[in-house]
């Protein structure tokens, strides 16, 4: 079931906000996704939360400082997703610029699993030979990983942004905004945030030590791009700091002043940088560097952030545009498999999915999992087998269902189901025997319906109400398209109701629409979907400017429409 609801709005808050200067739709829009001044609209550097508010960060920045004083070698442990690429380059430049010696990582997804595993201290230890290990994206959960790197003499700083366990790694030092106590605003920085502000507290030690002064220290703004990569890529909240660092990264992007690889990026999905937008991030650049984590080795996405030299950047993006176009194949096929296996399957009885396939490939079953997700609207878990009798998991979840928590509760009441999990709220990975398969079907659907009623299990399409005619056009597209959306802070929908001229099918897969109101008719599209219908229709929509021979029209992109 799918139900079209209207976001509440308090109009004192919108009033103020319209006096204050804002465009009255924007006003309407802010206001009733909680902004109540225009000081949280900002979107200068200056406005960002200090770093001081991160826990032990001074501790991290002066242990660093020690380090490259005394010229010791550094080796960063990466992640092998967008958000983990980005953190290690935007630590490997920023640590470069101020003087460490410093080198990378990243575990091969297939061979090590995720974090700093003993393996991965080994592997680290013989092929790199650090005296620093600085974990990035991850660590918060690698208690045996950084047991192992002391055995061996080697300080561990973990930086990563991951809910911890009930026990923390005993590390040199942790950064991270959701460890016990730490009382930073923004709990919702992505793994390249965290980095980022580690950057910042550094120079920020350095300077105080007479090494930089204001003129001659590294700028940091210019590592923004892939600041603001990793956070959408990554789907963390939106929150005001996010949106900060999102929106100047943009900013960076949209002037030209962006990292070659990221350029590459760009240009290889048909992107036009210019007109750059968090859709853009999420959906086009961030997938071709994700793909290198999910099929091959992350290294190669990683490459392609930290080279300035532009023919080696649009090489290794045009490799890793095969490899996307080689998941999505991969994808496609293990969909199909998965809509197989749930052809019996009655949403109306389950409050959660389990899928597993023998052939499946493990780097992609999240992508599965997401797309069962959204079809179904169940939180999802889809299983590949992993080495020895293992099977992997990769969740996606729905709002009102924190899954790393339901996980947590799993093993709590059945403790030996599984062998370890970590992740959000809203996704998370797991390990568990392929014997255990069953059980732990039936012990997270068990949880499902503990934790969810049916009202949670319902779609519900939130909209921002009916939009005034004299805002169907180009300019306030332009106006909305300006302005940084995403996770948290969603997009607009509109939502009002239509006299339906005329639709039809278009490539047996999508229904386009003729619409009418108060005279006026617009084009509309609403993909994926082909039923047809009524004459009179409430239609939830977002606004899109359609080129086509030259001549831009306002189009209608339907998220769902009911008839009136």
């Amino acid at each position: 079931m799918t139900r079209i609801t209207t976001r509440s709005c308090s109009f004192r808050t919108a009033e103020m906000l319209r006096q204050d200067g804002v465009h009255p739709v924007l006003a309407r829009l802010y206001a009733s996704r909680g902004l109540t001044t225009t000081r949280e609209l900002s979107s200068e550097l200056a406005a960002l939360e200090p770093p001081a508010g991160l826990l032990h960060i001074d501790a991290a920045a002066s242990f660093l400082a020690d380090a490259i004083e005394a010229g010791k070698k550094m080796c960063i442990v990466a992640d092998y997703d967008c958000d983990g690429a980005t953190a290690c380059a935007t630590a490997l430049r920023g640590l470069r610029a101020m003087g460490a010696q410093v080198d990378y990582i990243v575990p091969n997804r297939f061979e090590y699993g995720y974090g700093l595993t003993p393996e991965i201290v080994a592997l680290t230890a013989h092929e790199k030979a650090p005296e620093i290990i600085i974990t990035v994206d991850n660590g918060i959960a690698s208690i045996d990983g950084v047991e192992a790197a002391k055995r061996l003499g080697i300080d561990v700083v973990v930086t990563d942004h991951h809910l911890p366990g009930d026990t923390l790694p005993d590390a040199r030092v942790i950064v991270n905004p959701n460890q016990p106590e730490c009382g930073f605003p923004s709990k919702n920085l992505a793994g390249v945030g965290v980095v980022f502000y580690v950057l910042l507290a550094l120079r920020a030690e350095l300077r105080r030590r007479g090494v930089f002064d204001a003129q001659t220290q590294p700028k940091l703004d210019s590592l923004l791009d892939l600041v603001a990569l990793g956070t959408v890529a990554d789907v963390v909240r939106l929150d005001a700091n996010n949106r900060i660092l999102v929106a100047q990264g943009i900013k960076r992007m949209r002037a030209g002043r962006m990292h070659p690889g990221v350029a590459a990026l760009f240009r290889v999905a048909g992107r036009e940088a210019r007109s750059a937008s968090p859709f853009d991030l999420g959906f086009a650049v961030g997938p071709r560097l994700n793909a290198a984590g999910r099929l091959d080795d992350m290294s190669l996405g990683i490459e392609c952030l930290v080279t300035d030299d532009e023919g080696r950047a649009w090489a290794i993006a045009q490799q890793l545009n095969e490899i996307n176009l080689k998941r999505r194949e991969i994808e496609a096929d293990m969909q199909d498999t998965a809509l197989l296996h749930l052809d019996a399957f009655e949403p109306a009885n389950s409050s959660t999915i389990c899928v597993f396939d023998e052939g499946w490939h493990q780097g992609v079953i999240g992508i599965v999992a997401s797309r069962l997700k959204e079809k179904f609207f169940r939180p999802t878990i889809t299983f590949a087998p992993g080495s020895d009798g293992w099977l992997k998991g990769s969740g996606r979840s729905i709002p009102g269902f924190h899954l790393r928590d339901a996980l947590d509760l799993v093993s709590k009441r059945a403790p030996s189901l599984i062998d370890k999990f970590g992740g959000h709220a809203m996704a998370a990975g797991l390990t568990i025997r392929a014997e255990a398969f069953e059980a732990f079907c039936e012990a997270f659907e068990a949880v499902g319906r503990a934790l969810l009623n049916e009202q949670q299990l319902e779609r519900v399409i939130e909209t921002d109400g009916p939009l005034e005619d004299a805002y169907y056009t180009t300019q306030f597209i332009e106006l909305m398209d300006g302005q940084v959306w995403g996770q948290g802070f969603a997009p607009p929908v509109f939502c009002d109701e239509f006299r339906v001229v005329s639709q039809r099918i278009l490539k047996e897969r999508h229904l386009k629409l003729l619409l009418e109101r108060n005279g006026q008719r617009y084009d509309a599209i609403w993909f994926g979907h082909t039923a047809a219908v009524g004459e009179r229709a409430r239609v939830a929509f977002r606004l899109d400017a359609n080129e086509y021979n030259g001549v831009t029209r306002v189009q209608l992109m339907v998220e769902h429409a009911e008839t009136a």
